[in-house]
């Protein structure tokens, strides 16, 4: 897989994003979905693949990457 381009995507945050500067981005393209920090938004981005991007929202709506 390429390196998508990230330039016109639009960003979205979680309506549970925290107002603490500890938020993610997204952005949908077509067949991946990209990520970054919301404090660094000229920063990297992951790009995760369809089964990726689902594992992860697993394992963040379980509660083991208690992150605190």
């Amino acid at each position: 897989m390429g390196t998508p381009d990230l330039a016109d995507v639009k960003w979205r945050k979680s309506s549970r994003s925290a107002n603490n500067g500890i938020c993610v981005e997204v952005a949908s393209l077509s067949g991946v979905v990209a990520a970054r920090d919301s404090k660094d938004p000229a920063g990297p981005a992951l790009v995760f693949g369809p089964p990726s991007w689902g594992s992860f929202v697993r394992v963040i709506r379980s509660g083991r990457l208690d992150l605190r």
